[in-house]
């Protein structure tokens, strides 16, 4: 591997979203759960699209949405990745028939035993929190990742990763993507432009 993935998430702003193409992220993620701190409304993630090139792949977070209102999310606004970051079942999402992958919030070894029922060629894996699904600027249990590669999957690194650690995280980790959204930011949604260049300049620096 000569370079890791990066997915810039939670995006808000259309300058933001231009900032992270610029700098270089390759995915784009944005979350359409009502109670996270960085929720978009889809009609504002559609004037934002239309903004972005159309070559940057556009991750969707949902959390326990019914998957018909995702799948018609998904269609209006053309996503080309689908991220289930809450309690979705394997017969909930194996089938879908449209590109996803589900997120793990990792607490002891057990957690990664449901891991091979889901049908999806990425995982993500972020720390575990026992009031949010994510985006909490806690850094995941490494170990646990690390023993998830025994799965063959490839592992999006999540959970409070920054431009401080992010060397540090995969060198230890090893992943094939990194996924950052508070690390980054000046406040929930809103991005920092120095923080994410320092932080791809640095996580693309790190070969593997």
């Amino acid at each position: 591997m000569t370079g890791v993935k990066v997915k810039i998430c939670g995006l808000t702003e259309v300058n933001d979203a231009l900032d992270a193409v610029e700098l270089g992220a390759d995915y784009l993620g944005f979350n359409f759960y009502p109670e996270s701190p960085r929720f978009i409304q889809p009609e504002v993630a559609m004037k934002i699209f239309e903004e972005i090139p159309g070559n940057i792949p556009k991750v969707g977070v949902f959390v326990n949405t019914v998957i018909t209102d995702v799948l018609d999310v998904a269609i209006e606004l053309g996503l080309d990745f689908l991220q289930f970051h809450g309690d979705e079942s394997p017969q909930d999402l194996n089938g879908l028939g449209r590109p996803w992958f589900k997120a793990f919030r990792l607490k002891n070894m057990s957690d990664l035993d449901q891991i091979p029922e889901y049908d999806c060629d990425w995982i993500l894996l972020d720390a575990y929190s026992d009031t949010a699904y994510g985006g909490t600027g806690m850094t995941a249990q490494w170990d646990l990742v690390r023993a998830a590669k025994n799965f063959e999957k490839k592992i999006f690194l999540a959970g409070g990763i920054n431009p401080e650690n992010v060397e540090v995280a995969l060198q230890t980790v090893k992943p094939w993507a990194i996924d950052v959204a508070s690390g980054v930011e000046q406040s929930p949604g809103i991005k920092d432009r120095r923080k994410m260049e320092t932080l791809i300049i640095r996580a693309k620096g790190v070969k593997y």
